[in-house]
């Protein structure tokens, strides 16, 4: 049994459908990121290439992270030693199975294991990480010298955000340290971040990362369809329609821009609200909400009714919930799609411990 990705002289009848794009890649540290063991040999030195393609990986934001068995201190120690230990979230090196440490880096990072790659010499490895995390590909080390090529390794846009994924991470590593020694309640931790949240209308500069947040947000997307460029800039620049963009920055520094709200002008008297999705790593922020709000209130203010379309996707049962608590009834269902309204008779406000910024 094996969930290894297709060799790159996979030929080109294969009618399979094109590898879902890897968010991150984990690796395996002896006779794979060096050559050699460390346990050995404390001058273990990078195998020929690695340090380019962690670094062009990083560049076109995928992340990184290790699940070795090693001595911690040890192998932390030669990773920095070598220039490159900053590029790994979330290091997992220890003696544990790697199948645990896989699962775990990717609780920790708040992503889907079946966006994950995990790469190391040994084929027991590799056999034991697909048993134990199904959804999760894998790539043998002897293959590094067409890495950089795989499909599922290149996103179709690289944008600021991609390249400033890492340290936005790592910002928000920063956070969760501080919250762990927070003594107080968690809105009043909220308050120390000083945060300040923008949105407006989707630019066109916004529009790449608008394509790659409804690509990346499976959990926080009140529908989970994806919208390519050329559909996005026909709403951007449509009257009937409004493309909302939002970003978040605090006293760590940004999260980038981090949702997105498209809502349809049906008529004069009906606006729906087609997608509404949100980053991941805003989840725990209490930012939720400010996007629907500012819809809704727009919704009133132009003496329109504001209906709000869901779609299940296996992982977004939080946006349900979002717009329920948040005063929606479902007022049509056809197959899975459900038809909530809202009477705007009462609009929740925005969360008192960030400051809102509007654009329009």
């Amino acid at each position: 049994m094996t969930n290894e990705t297709l060799p790159a002289d996979a030929p080109a009848s294969d009618t399979r459908k094109p590898p879902k794009t890897v968010k991150c890649v984990v690796w395996d540290l002896d006779h794979t990121i060096w050559n050699g063991i460390l346990l050995e040999d404390d001058t273990v030195e990078l195998r020929p290439g690695v340090a380019e393609i962690l670094r062009t990986l990083d560049e076109r934001g995928i992340l990184q992270s290790v699940a070795s068995r090693n001595d911690h201190d040890r192998a932390m120690a030669r990773l920095q030693a070598l220039g490159i230990a900053d590029y790994f979230l979330y290091p997992h090196i220890n003696w544990n199975a790697k199948g645990q440490n896989v699962e775990a880096i990717a609780t920790a990072l708040n992503i889907g294991q079946d966006t994950f790659l995990f790469v190391d010499d040994q084929p027991f490895e590799r056999e034991e990480v697909a048993f134990a995390c199904p959804a999760v590909r894998t790539l043998d080390a002897a293959e590094l010298d067409g890495m950089l090529e795989r499909p599922e390794l290149n996103p179709e846009f690289i944008t600021e955000d991609s390249r400033n994924r890492r340290r936005m991470y790592q910002a928000d590593i920063d956070r969760g340290r501080a919250e762990e020694t927070f003594n107080g309640p968690s809105e009043e931790f909220l308050r120390t971040l000083d945060m300040r949240f923008t949105l407006g209308p989707c630019t066109e500069a916004d529009l790449q990362r608008a394509e790659e947040l409804t690509v990346r947000t499976n959990q926080l997307n009140t529908t989970g369809r994806t919208y390519g460029y050329d559909e996005l800039n026909a709403f951007r620049t449509s009257s009937r329609h409004l493309l909302l963009v939002a970003g978040l920055d605090d006293r760590y520094g940004g999260y980038g821009k981090i949702g997105l709200a498209l809502v349809e002008k049906t008529s004069d008297a009906v606006w729906t609200l087609k997608l509404l999705l949100m980053s991941c790593r805003v989840m725990s922020r209490g930012v939720g909400t400010i996007m629907m709000s500012h819809v809704m209130n727009e919704a009133r203010a132009a003496g329109a009714r504001l209906r709000a379309e869901f779609k299940p996707n296996g992982r977004n049962r939080m946006m349900e919930v979002t717009y329920r608590f948040g005063g929606f009834r479902e007022v049509e269902r056809d197959g899975d799609l459900i038809v909530f309204e809202h009477d705007l008779a009462a609009v929740q406000p925005f969360p008192e411990f960030v400051r809102v910024h509007i654009t329009r």
